[in-house]
């Protein structure tokens, strides 16, 4: 039986799940299997010890290895799962060695270190990735910042980039074997190069990718947080038509008292200026956000900042997380009658899911009768350089590049 490897949570972890996969093929090991866990909430670890149980009834022969954020941060609630043979860290899943060297005999099952002595992002050289229209690459790990609603820097450790040399030569590597798109990736990405020699920002990295590898069709950026952009990124809106016109913020709220529970680094204000800024330069980019619903004493007033917010900076494509409590966070420290109710959490979360349903609606009828460069995914899919999907009539090359006219939309889907 082949190994394979299950994840979980965002896009770093699949990523990260294709550095496993080609360590753990390269080991020889058969019959294995890697849960990738993430600890972004309790929905998604609860979600990840039952898939792994229900693996473990149904596989009982197979090695059964679980890594990923919320291993790291309680390894102990894994390695008491009956089946399950090892638990690596976040730090460890990553090294080729740990899988030549994993002996199943032994009976220690925990190999996490502390993540907070990692002090570098090694970069994984990796030949493809399987499936996929797009490749996304590394380029920093951990956070330097405490959000207090957020476990990820036990899991992730401290702030460390890749060097722009490696990127680089990575990025060659990828555009070499086919892939017209490429994703920049990582915790806090727009934090990159704070701890490398010289400093570089981020926008002087992606400056560099470009110039060093012209046969790069589309570069795009993964989650950025308003208060880290540097003055390069908004020349490349403005100058390189490669670096494509769609931000994901992290912005988490739009109300200023809550942003300051939440120790956020931006203003409500910050997000609009950011907002106008880009606009200027460039009237057709596009936005997306990662915001938190129901975050402990949220009153309606400031949820409906947040609501407003979406309209003000027409977020179109929103990832919306009802607030969800997190052993060890200060957050979850917030006393029970200042918890938003779970019902209400629910109901402001699907408001702000409809908010952005308007706001994406209203934009792909702006894109009717305009001619798109659109890259293929899979199942007759395509993405605009706005990140907009795409129902294709016909059946082309997963990640080829094709010109197409738009004609009309359906289910907040442009149609060719």
């Amino acid at each position: 039986m082949s190994n394979q490897v299950i994840t979980f949570g965002c896009r770093l972890n699949s990523y990260e799940s294709e550095i496993i996969k080609n360590n753990l093929d390269k080991s020889g090991m058969e019959n294995a299997v890697v849960f990738n866990t993430c600890a972004v909430t309790k929905e998604a670890e609860r979600q990840a010890k039952q898939a792994i149980r229900r693996y473990i009834r149904e596989n009982p022969e197979a090695k059964v290895i679980v890594t990923g954020c919320a291993a790291q941060i309680n390894p102990k609630q894994y390695s008491d799962i009956e089946g399950v043979d090892k638990v690596i860290g976040n730090d460890e899943k990553l090294n080729a060695k740990t899988y030549d060297t994993l002996n199943f005999a032994n009976t220690e099952k925990v190999l996490v270190n502390d993540i907070f002595s990692v002090t570098e992002t090694a970069s994984h050289m990796i030949s493809g990735l399987e499936d996929r229209a797009r490749a996304f690459i590394q380029v920093q790990n951990g956070c330097n910042h405490r959000c207090t609603f957020c476990i990820i820097p036990y899991g992730r450790g401290n702030s460390r980039s890749v060097a722009i040399g490696e990127i680089v030569a990575q990025v060659k590597i990828l555009v070499e074997q086919g892939y017209n798109e490429i994703v920049l990736t990582g915790v806090d990405v727009t934090d990159y190069g704070s701890d490398l020699p010289g400093k570089p920002r981020l926008g002087q990295m992606m400056k560099r990718v470009l110039a060093l590898v012209p046969e790069l069709k589309r570069l795009r950026l993964s989650s950025v947080d308003v208060a880290e952009i540097d003055d390069d990124i908004f020349w490349l809106v403005e100058n390189e038509p490669r670096f494509m016109p769609h931000f994901h913020l992290s912005l988490q709220a739009g109300d200023n008292m809550i942003l300051k529970r939440m120790k956020r680094r931006h203003s409500r204000e910050g997000i609009l200026d950011f907002y106008e800024k880009i606009r200027k330069i460039r009237s057709d980019i596009v936005f997306g956000a990662d915001i938190i619903a129901g975050f402990p004493t949220e009153t309606d007033e400031m949820f409906d900042n947040t609501l407003k917010i979406i309209q003000e900076c027409e977020i179109i494509y929103g990832h919306i997380f009802p607030y969800s409590e997190r052993e060890g966070t200060p957050a979850a420290k917030i006393p029970q009658n200042k918890q938003v109710p779970k019902n209400i959490r629910k109901e402001r979360s699907a408001q702000l899911r409809k908010a952005c349903d308007i706001e994406l609606s209203k934009f792909l009828k702006t894109r009717i009768g305009k001619t798109e460069n659109i890259i293929v995914e899979k199942g007759n899919i395509g993405r605009t350089e706005h990140f907009a999907q795409v129902k294709l009539n016909d059946n082309f090359n997963i990640g080829s590049l094709i010109e197409i006219k738009i004609k009309d939309t359906e289910n907040n889907l442009l149609v060719a």
